[in-house]
């Protein structure tokens, strides 16, 4: 698991959100087993920036690579739209934590508000 895979993500206010990765082997190509592996992930306005978004990460089913990324439409509504960066960390059963997912996280503020 050495390579880091990049991806950017798009994110609308007040909307649920929700995304799923699917980890592989860089040297085999194989699925992941991710079988007691835990996960986290948050988004920032930049790097070192104290605020943080904690977005609701799982692993749905370990023997496939499977994470899941999400956010709910409360959640998403909090957020000031513009640009961000965030990452997904993974902790294996040795407790070696390793980045496997990062990238930039454009927030589109919307018009039309949640609960009409």
């Amino acid at each position: 698991m050495a390579a880091v895979y990049v991806s950017n993500l798009v994110i609308n206010t007040g909307a649920t959100f929700e995304q799923t990765f699917t980890l592989e082997d860089s040297e085999s190509a194989a699925l992941l087993d991710l079988t007691g592996y835990s996960v986290k992930s948050t988004m920032r306005k930049h790097p070192t920036s104290k605020a943080k978004i904690v977005f609701d990460a799982s692993i749905p089913n370990p023997t496939t690579g499977v994470i899941k990324v999400g956010l709910t439409s409360t959640a998403s509504a909090g957020i000031k739209g513009g640009r961000y960066v965030y990452d997904i960390l993974v902790t294996d059963t040795a407790n070696t934590v390793t980045r496997v997912v990062e990238g930039s996280v454009m927030v589109r503020a919307g018009v039309t508000t949640h609960g009409w």
